[in-house]
């Protein structure tokens, strides 16, 4: 199994970025498919983000595209969530999570982060 521990949070305005990582600890780093994820107060997780193994998939939800950033660093164990223009309706705490080989669902994840935009 592996463990997620993410930062970067924090309260920013409206247009400001911000940047996310998730520091993976685990035998072997790029075996896993990680994403991030977000919940919103009353609302139930949603997918931001994902990244295949090696970064040659990449997946983003409709409401990030252009503005949001997925990468990873397999030799630092990181992966990261590069987060700009953001929007006061991108306020949620942030979740990394990691899917094992063979596996469709995410059953690794982290803490999570609180991200608040203000206007």
């Amino acid at each position: 199994q592996v463990q997620l521990v993410e930062s970067g949070g924090g309260l920013v305005q409206a247009g400001d970025s911000l940047r996310l990582s998730c520091a993976v600890s685990g035998r072997t780093a790029s075996s896993y498919t990680m994403g991030w994820f977000r919940q919103a107060p009353g609302k139930e997780r949603d997918i931001v983000a994902t990244i295949s193994g090696y970064g040659s998939i990449i997946y983003y939800t409709d409401s990030v595209k252009g503005r949001f950033t997925i990468s990873r660093d397999n030799a630092k164990n990181t992966v990261y969530l590069q987060m700009n223009s953001l929007r006061p309706d991108d306020t949620a705490v942030y979740y990394c999570a990691a899917s094992s080989p063979g596996r469709s669902s995410y059953n690794y994840w982290g803490q999570g982060t609180q991200v608040t935009v203000s206007s």
